[in-house]
């Protein structure tokens, strides 16, 4: 009976692991697989924020994202935010102070995409006070976070896996991320 129960726990788990990966036709979706916690799928507003996925989309195919770490994850006082996409977050000491502060070199410019800082909303991160240094550093909304608008480029919306969102924990690793196109 064990082995039954283990059996279908699986085959759900492949046939739900297997939805989250198709897109739409003319959608493009970010899949973050996140290691022992699964993936999280986002669906890209690629008219809406045109340069910002372009390059999310780059840094993804080249595999840039694989291996980093979530080096910023703001649970309290409330649920806020999780953040990767410094590379250094790969080797570096999760209290290192200089987390935050790297990126792949390509500065992209702020885009209003229209979209809100909602529960689930993926926005570029940018230096203080400067909305157009956006690079390679993105953040992934835990809950509203209106405050943001019209600071930071929304260039997602997390279609799949909000319980992997709210499960990652400090230094928890990408171990792939990928583009599907519909």
């Amino acid at each position: 009976m064990r082995l039954l129960t283990l059996i279908l726990i699986v085959c759900c788990s492949i046939a739900s692991f297997g939805q989250a990966a198709k897109a739409k036709p003319g959608q493009t979706l970010l899949l973050l697989d996140i290691e022992g916690k699964g993936r999280i799928s986002i669906l890209l507003h690629t008219k809406e924020a045109p340069k910002t996925t372009a390059q999310i989309v780059r840094l993804a195919q080249s595999g840039f994202y694989n291996g980093q770490r979530f080096f910023k994850v703001v649970k309290q006082p409330r649920e806020f935010l999780i953040q990767t996409g410094d590379p250094a977050s790969r080797t570096a000491d999760m209290k290192d102070a200089s987390l935050g502060s790297g990126g792949s070199g390509t500065k992209v410019p702020y885009e209003d995409s229209g979209f809100p800082n909602v529960e689930g909303a993926v926005g570029l991160s940018t230096l203080p006070n400067d909305r157009d240094s956006g690079d390679s550093q993105f953040y992934i909304l835990l809950g509203n976070a209106k405050f943001l608008d019209g600071n930071y480029t929304v260039f997602g919306q997390v279609l799949d896996g909000m319980d992997v969102v709210r499960a990652v924990t400090l230094g928890d690793k990408v171990t792939s991320a990928s583009i599907i196109r519909g």
